[in-house]
């Protein structure tokens, strides 16, 4: 190799080797970044958990296939931990025709019984019925509001809410003068619509 070519690729190499070292420094404060960031609830040896957390809690969401997943899966939560829901997921999407409330409320005591015997989603009679009914009341609001979207959004002006709490101990479950926190009255909203079993 001549000596001035054996310089540059060798040059080159250094380079690259830096370039290397500081991709992988950057990637390292970035997740580090992440985890000082999370929330105490996650758990750092659950991928799906850290996941969910990293990519979509808090995450505003205008989708109404969405909002009904959310909708599905939070009843089903009620009363079990949110890992297990997530690991149940892609049993739900593909159990519940991808999150289709049309669909969804058509279910018939047939297709209920089908799901009861369905291992990839949680095999309870009452949270599975939840489900069928919220679908219809989900599609009550939808027609009576235009979306899903519009209404839930409605609670908050439209715009994210953005607390800075440190701890799960300063969220109130009332704001002051003892008001209800905005999930709490989106949730007694939907209860009024028809809805049930949200957790």
């Amino acid at each position: 190799m001549v000596p001035a070519l054996k310089i540059v690729v060798l040059g080159r190499r250094k380079l690259n080797d830096r370039k290397t070292k500081l991709s992988e420094t950057n990637r390292e404060t970035k997740h580090n970044s992440a985890q000082s960031k999370r929330c105490s609830w996650v758990n750092a040896d659950d991928p799906l958990l850290l996941q969910y957390h990293d990519r979509e809690w808090g995450v505003p969401a205008h989708s109404d296939r969405k909002h009904f997943e959310v909708l599905i899966l939070s009843g089903v939560q009620a009363g079990l931990n949110w890992s297990l829901v997530l690991k149940k997921r892609e049993g739900y999407r593909r159990a519940f025709d991808k999150f289709d409330p049309e669909k969804v409320a058509r279910y018939s005591e047939r297709q209920i019984q089908k799901l009861l015997s369905d291992p990839e989603i949680i095999r309870n009679r009452m949270k599975i019925e939840a489900a069928v009914r919220n679908a219809g009341a989900f599609l009550k609001v939808q027609e009576e509001f235009g979306n899903f979207d519009s209404y839930c959004w409605r609670f908050v002006d439209g715009r994210p809410k953005l607390n800075r709490w440190k701890t799960a101990r300063q969220i109130p479950a009332r704001h002051r003068g003892g008001h209800l926190s905005d999930i709490a009255h989106l949730a007694g909203q939907v209860g009024c619509h028809g809805v049930d079993r949200v957790g």
